[in-house]
Order: structure tokens, then sequence, then C-alpha cells
């Protein structure tokens, strides 16, 4: 695999499940990507590194996933002059997942990170691959398919309802999920 150009970090192995949604779409863009634990508060010199070596390292954009106070997106971006995509996640000592997704939200002037909702690993991973894909054509063309089936998932169901009536297609989901 060629030099990542994404990193994904969070701050514990409690967030895999959440962020691993985020390397799932860079794998399905063909972007390479690293993964690893970076936690803010439990090693903070890690996190200093890692920001302040990521740029030199060939990362074009980092997607951070952080739970309960969630400090670590902001701290990156503080450092690091790339753009930072922050994920809350919903953690087991989390307030609804509210503290986290305020915490990375509201930064000060100067320190933007573009926060997704919260959980939304995914759309982290959708947002670093259109970064990438605004000067790599092959992600833009493969970005390019993917709303296009995104819509054509949509007119499907459009057709759907227009053929059997929205009664028999949402007693359908309702019998398949109750």
């Amino acid at each position: 695999m060629s030099n990542p150009l994404v990193g994904i970090i969070m701050g514990s192995d409690s967030d895999l499940k959440v962020m691993s949604a985020a390397a799932e779409l860079l794998e399905k863009f063909e972007i390479p990507f690293e993964l690893t634990i970076v936690s803010a508060h439990r090693t903070p010199h890690r996190m200093i590194e890692y920001a302040e070596q990521a740029a030199e390292r060939g990362l074009k954009v980092i997607i951070a996933g952080a739970g309960g106070a969630a400090h670590l997106p902001g701290m990156v971006a503080s450092i690091t002059t790339l753009p930072v995509i922050g994920v809350p996640v919903k953690s087991s000592n989390s307030i609804d997942g509210w503290d986290s997704v305020l915490s990375i939200l509201q930064m000060p002037a100067g320190i933007p990170v573009a926060t997704v909702a919260l959980n939304g690993a995914a759309n982290a991973g959708i947002l670093a691959a259109n970064i990438v894909g605004a000067f790599d054509q092959a992600v833009a063309v493969k970005l390019k398919a993917y709303k296009e089936e995104l819509r054509d998932k949509v007119l499907t169901n459009v057709d759907k309802i227009d053929r059997l009536g929205y009664k028999k297609v949402l007693e359908h989901k309702l019998s398949v999920h109750p």
C-alpha cells in the first residue's frame, strides 16, 4: 500500500467500532490511510508528536474521533495545519453524546474542526475523500460514482412507492424491521 493520505485517530480502542466506518469508506475509495490510538489526555506527548509530524509524513487530512470531553480533534487542529475532521463519539462516560458534540463543535476562532454528526465516522470518511479528491482525479471519479449510486437508490425507491403505493412499501418495511 502506498503512503497514507488520511490519518484516523481516536482517543481509545472503545471508539474503534464507530471509527471503523471511516476506514471502510476510505477503503471503498482506495485511499491509503493509517489508523491508530492517540489520547489527548493519556498520551499528550504522542498526540503532539503525531500532529506535528502528520503533514511532513504525507498526510493530507486527519479524522479524529473522541468521546466524553472530546479534546483530541481540537488539540490536534491547534498543532497541525492539516484539515481536521472531528467525530464526536457517544462513549460510556458521555452525557447522551452532547458533551462530545459541543466539545468538538465549539472551537475558538482560528482553530477550526470540521465536525460531523454524533458517531458520524462514515461521513468523516466521505469528507476526507472529498478533500483528497480535490487534488486526486481518480478519487474524484470514484466519489462521483458513489453519489450517482446514492441518487439511483433514491430514484429506485421513488419508483417503488409510485408503483406499489406508500402503504404497501411502509407495510413491507415494518414487517422487515418491526
